[in-house]
């Protein structure tokens, strides 16, 4: 049996059916019943709900687990304790392969989650568990197009001239679908998704143009705003972990290029990983069809 954690966030959403349709015998932990419903509507009747970071929840849906695909929800400022906690599960518990979803450059220490996500990974790799460690750069994000049609605006919040890598996440759901399929092949390896080309800001918003059929304006807002953008008007001094988070990507992303090497996911994949311009192309279409239909 496969365990999927954070089953219905970005990656829970794509890798669930994937797995579900190669026939894997399959459980999902989410933090709500409405996620939980969702699941079970897409045909998975083994869910568990709760706080992944609560030993009761860890041990009701580890028990009896082949495999574990752990992702850690976003900007959680219990990530580090949760990833230990969850690895300690699995090998107590004798779980033959733990897949971890980690970040490209874990090493960057001035990236606060990328600290955190280096922490899990060495414990990982110390800890006896047979182990695959994914390492995906910055996800092409999907929710931003609809704002950026309607506006025509892209805003970023770090420097517009300064280069990243991307992944599409369906990209990344595949080679963690491929992984947790044929764990005696990818045991042992940390394997870095990154899709082709490095963007500017300039870049993305010249191909967003280029596909929207429409000129998009491309704005650098700002640290502040960047955070609002993230969290609302929620008081930030009582999120210290999330504004630490948020400030130390704007800071990173605006003083260094964040890019990686494609080849990797093109072996992986068996094929070139998706372009940008694919990804604006696919998700350009799909609003349209929602649009007119």
């Amino acid at each position: 049996m496969i365990l999927v954690n954070a089953a219905n966030g970005q990656q829970g959403k794509l890798l669930v059916p994937k797995l579900l349709a190669q026939g894997h015998e399959l459980r999902a932990c989410v933090r709500s019943e409405r996620s939980a419903a969702e699941l079970r509507d897409a045909g998975l009747a083994d869910v568990v709900v709760g706080d992944i970071s609560q030993p009761d929840i860890i041990e009701r849906a580890i028990r009896g687990v082949d495999k574990v695909y752990h992702v850690c929800p976003g900007i959680n400022p219990r990530e580090r304790e949760i990833g230990l906690a969850w690895i300690d599960a699995a090998k107590a518990e004798g779980v033959e392969h733990f897949v971890f979803s980690s970040v490209l450059h874990a090493i960057l220490t001035d990236l606060v989650q990328h600290e955190i996500k280096r922490d899990i990974e060495e414990y990982l790799v110390s800890s006896g568990l047979e182990y695959t460690i994914l390492q995906p750069t910055i996800y092409m994000a999907p929710r931003r197009f609809t704002r950026i049609f309607e506006t025509g605006v892209l805003r970023a919040g770090w420097s517009l001239d300064r280069h990243q890598s991307l992944v599409d996440i369906g990209d990344v759901t595949d080679v963690a679908a491929a992984v947790l399929g044929d764990s005696e092949r990818h045991a042992g390896a940390t394997y870095e998704l990154v899709g082709a080309g490095r963007y500017t800001a300039h870049d993305m918003g010249a191909i967003i143009a280029k596909v929207f059929g429409k000129p998009i304006t491309v704005e650098e807002i700002g640290p502040d705003a960047y955070l609002k953008g993230l969290f609302g008007d929620h008081d930030l001094s009582t999120m210290p972990h999330e504004a630490a988070v948020g400030r130390s990507l704007t800071e990173r992303y605006s003083s260094h290029d964040f890019i990686g090497n494609p080849n990797v996911l093109t072996w992986l994949l068996g094929r070139p990983p998706t372009s940008f311009e694919q990804f604006v192309a696919s998700h350009h279409a799909a609003m349209t069809a929602a649009a007119s239909g």
